[in-house]
């Protein structure tokens, strides 16, 4: 991988899925490209966000445009659900890596299927899990202890004014932690209605905590 982004962070609310990842595209270590859009749209109701590599993100992409296509020109008034999404991202990621060539990313779908809210992950070792809350990289190890507190077994409680708070606050955690990332945020949801992914937003820190540690300034 070259160019790569780090975490996306999601979760099941009382409308459906949200989901958010900041806008950055690593070169390395170098905080290169700072306004990538790691969402998809896929069909009338379903998100894709992915972790990885940038490029690899953008091969899916090209699959899924061409999945769609497909699927208009039949023409036979069916569209894409997102399991029916999910399913095919599964399939490529585990034939991906059952022929040695792995697309290096992990993605979350979600989207609102038959009228109930789905989520679903898949890495490029083809593993494969849905749940409620969902969160790739350094969010698997931070941000999901904050989902299972805040979300897990009241997901129909949840309003999307608390869903955005929770979001910010996982972000918020994975900016103080994790090397890779920006406080320049894309938040998305995904509800009966439709998707909608927010445009570039600055996440609010406070870093003066940092005066207490030992060392820094050194």
């Amino acid at each position: 991988p070259m160019v790569t982004g780090t975490s996306v962070v999601a979760f099941k609310y009382r409308d459906g899925i949200m989901m958010a990842a900041d806008c950055l595209g690593s070169f390395g270590s170098q905080a290169r490209f700072r306004n990538e859009n790691r969402f998809m749209q896929v069909g009338s109701n379903t998100l894709l966000g992915a972790s990885g590599d940038i490029s690899d993100f953008q091969y899916m992409k090209h699959a899924l445009d061409d999945l769609l296509t497909h699927e208009y020109d039949m023409d036979d008034g069916q569209s894409l659900g997102t399991k029916s999404v999910y399913k095919y991202v599964s399939n490529v990621m585990y034939g991906r890596r059952n022929r040695f060539d792995p697309l290096w990313n992990a993605y979350v779908v979600g989207g609102v299927d038959g009228g109930e809210a789905f989520l679903g992950y898949a890495n490029l070792y083809g593993t494969t899990y849905q749940s409620d809350c969902i969160a790739t990289g350094f969010g698997a190890h931070f941000a999901i202890p904050i989902l299972r507190k805040r979300v897990d077994g009241r997901a129909d409680e949840i309003s999307e004014e608390e869903a955005v708070k929770i979001l910010d606050e996982c972000m918020r955690v994975l900016l103080y932690r994790d090397c890779r990332t920006i406080n320049k945020l894309r938040r998305a949801k995904v509800t009966a209605q439709g998707v909608e992914i927010s445009e570039p937003y600055v996440l609010e820190t406070n870093w003066s905590i940092a005066d207490n540690v030992v060392g820094y300034g050194a």
